[in-house]
């Protein structure tokens, strides 16, 4: 097996594992590592929650003592660039000098200000050998929402709605139940995953949307209510300021197409039933700068994900 056939492989066990800090480990990234010895994993971890060890220090913690005489000679691979800082846990850049490897790979650097490039430069100054980049793009991707903040200084925007099969949000301007049983599910398990969501005050008056995630497990999405003399830039500026890493746009089509004139999206989701209405309030137009990036049917309805393709996002020249 080549070097960047086996770097692939155990780059590709870090996303597994960091995958596993979906719900916990914001707003810190979600991160994996994993340390092997002559094609051996000994070691291996992830960043469970906000403000306990980091993925490299629960790697290390999981080594044996009778493995501990293989550091020397071993790699550690890690999905997101070790820390250089001390916030609430020490830098695990530092940790992984002490613990002396022969090497370690990286999928992504950190675009947070104060890491950026510090930890690589740190353990290259060790002189361990780094490399960088390894399956970069699903790395950079599996943090977007981290990505984005930090890069765009604003949170990462996902659109979100669902119309009929000719167009229409709604039924001749009145309330109807476009989504199925399972698609709501789904859309309770995207709240579930992101930090706010948005309706417009018309929306907020005539739907009452309650907007929770009572359908799925996890913590309920900060509610906003859009005024209508709301400036969509100085709100993010403001979301940003409180941590906001990423939010969800439920409606209606007027706050949905000001996002949109405004570039402010990075994903537009939208679900498409069979059923047709007489007419009513009009689906927003796709813009364009898209790409289709995914398209399922569940029980009939549609949900097509859509990502910007002029945008640069972190280390990937897509979101």
């Amino acid at each position: 097996m080549s070097r960047i056939t086996e770097d692939e492989r155990y780059m590709r066990r870090c996303l597994q594992l960091a995958r596993c800090g979906l719900m916990e480990a914001r707003p810190n990234p979600m991160v994996g590592a994993v340390i092997t010895h002559r094609g051996r994993i000994i070691g291996e971890g992830y960043h469970i929650r906000c403000g306990e060890g980091h993925a490299e220090v629960n790697a290390f913690a999981s080594v044996r003592p009778a493995d501990e005489q293989l550091l020397a000679e071993a790699t550690i691979y890690v999905s997101l660039e070790p820390c250089a800082h001390h916030g609430k846990t020490p830098p695990c850049a530092e940790l992984i000098i002490k613990k002396g490897v022969r090497r370690v790979v990286v999928g992504c650097t950190d675009p947070f200000a104060r890491v950026q490039g510090r930890g690589i430069e740190m353990i290259r100054r060790a002189g361990i050998e780094v490399t960088v980049g390894v399956l970069e793009s699903e790395c950079a991707e599996l943090n977007k929402r981290f990505m984005t903040y930090h890069s765009e200084h604003r949170p990462y925007i996902i659109l979100k709605w669902a119309q009929t099969s000719n167009g229409y949000i709604d039924d001749n301007f009145r309330p109807t139940a476009i989504s199925n049983a399972f698609t709501s599910m789904l859309s309770h398990r995207l709240r579930a995953e992101n930090d706010a969501i948005l309706v417009g005050r018309t929306t907020a008056e005539r739907d009452r949307p309650a907007l929770n995630v009572r359908h799925w497990t996890g913590r309920d999405p900060m509610r906003i209510t859009l005024g209508h003399d709301t400036d969509l830039h100085s709100l993010m500026d403001d979301l940003h300021g409180k941590s906001i890493q990423s939010l969800i746009v439920e409606g209606g089509a007027k706050t949905h197409r000001s996002f949109i004139s405004e570039g402010l999206f990075d994903e537009i989701r939208v679900e498409i039933s069979p059923a047709t209405v007489t007419g009513g309030t009009h689906a927003p137009t796709l813009p364009d700068g898209i790409r289709l990036c995914e398209q399922r049917q569940y029980d009939g309805n549609i949900i097509a994900t859509y990502r910007r393709t002029e945008y640069k996002n972190g280390n990937t020249t897509e979101t």
